[in-house]
């Protein structure tokens, strides 16, 4: 397979993570117990780093002790307890609306720490997914919560500032990605179990359905969802990675049709369409790289082909 279609390849893959947080929004209002996000969030998280732990049996050390706590925090504990109050207190697309802020803010944090250019394409994506995102969810009729709007406002700037360190600091040598996985899940819930108890407390009766539904959480939306980001991360450009997370408001949309009986109208058949434009233009395109020589070859290795 050439360089072109294993790069598609792996952007396609890496899609499947925020197509899984979509189904997030279902999750927490149809399975979940009722006005607990921290719990949803600590359950998500740390049940899910301690497995990957006790399977990899690898622990960050020296200077990858505070960064694991950092991005735990910030890709796990911050992001996951702000999505879900946003998913609380606000429809599941409006939500999504909102945090869709988050490839613009990733477009500035690259551009600030790690010196990516910013490119006019990259701008016309930034709006075209914007628009996309307000044509699929807005409808106009739900009242504004300011809670839930700062929390998904915060959870975006969480989420970028995380993809960000994530790709400026890399993965250290020898260390697998499950394990980097893991560390993460279990430092962002560790960080968010204290206020899980403290604040909401354990609930006195969970149901199968709650069950189901925190299953469901640690598995695929942790475990299987996080391993494929972070590989992602790792293997494609920071501002391409960010926006395929807007695949996140068209599966909450979706699944709403398909399970809520929710419309699904005309403006959010083209807003799934601009969203998927968005996204395909902010993904990486080959370019013709000259025939290797001594002199080229160390360039070649920096660029790999590839610009966006």
């Amino acid at each position: 397979m050439n360089a072109g279609g294993g790069r598609f390849r792996t952007s396609g893959v890496t899609a499947l993570a925020p197509a899984i947080w979509g189904s997030t929004y279902l999750v927490t209002t149809e399975w979940l117990p009722p006005e607990r996000p921290l719990l949803a969030a600590t359950v998500r998280a740390l049940p899910a780093g301690l497995i990957l732990l006790t399977f990899t049996r690898t622990l960050p050390i020296g200077i990858w002790r505070w960064r694991a706590l950092v991005l735990g925090t910030l890709n796990i504990g911050a992001f996951n307890f702000l999505l879900f109050v946003a998913a609380y207190r606000l429809p599941g697309g409006i939500a999504a609306m909102i945090m869709s802020a988050q490839p613009m803010l990733v477009l500035i944090l690259a551009a600030l720490l790690i010196g990516d250019r910013i490119r006019f394409a990259h701008v016309v994506a930034c709006v075209l997914g914007a628009v996309g995102v307000v044509l699929l969810v807005f409808n106009g009729t739900a009242a504004p919560d300011f809670v839930g709007v700062a929390a998904a406002l915060a959870g975006a700037a969480s989420l970028a500032l995380g993809i960000t360190l994530t790709k400026l600091w890399g993965r250290p040598d020898g260390v697998g990605l499950l394990s980097f996985t893991g560390w993460q899940l279990g430092a962002g819930g560790l960080v968010l179990l204290p206020f899980t108890l403290s604040i909401e407390g354990l609930p006195t009766v969970i149901s199968g359905t709650n069950i189901i539904g925190f299953g469901y959480l640690i598995s695929m939306g942790a475990v299987i969802s996080y391993a494929i980001w972070f590989r992602g991360i790792a293997r494609l450009p920071v501002l391409a990675v960010s926006f395929l997370a807007l695949g996140s408001p068209i599966v909450a949309t979706l699944l709403g049709y398909l399970f809520l009986h929710q419309k699904l109208s005309i403006p959010q058949l083209v807003g799934i369409l601009v969203i998927i434009g968005a996204v395909l233009l902010a993904q990486p395109r080959p370019v013709d790289t000259p025939a290797l020589r001594p002199d080229n070859m160390k360039q070649s290795e920096r660029s790999n082909g590839y610009t966006l």
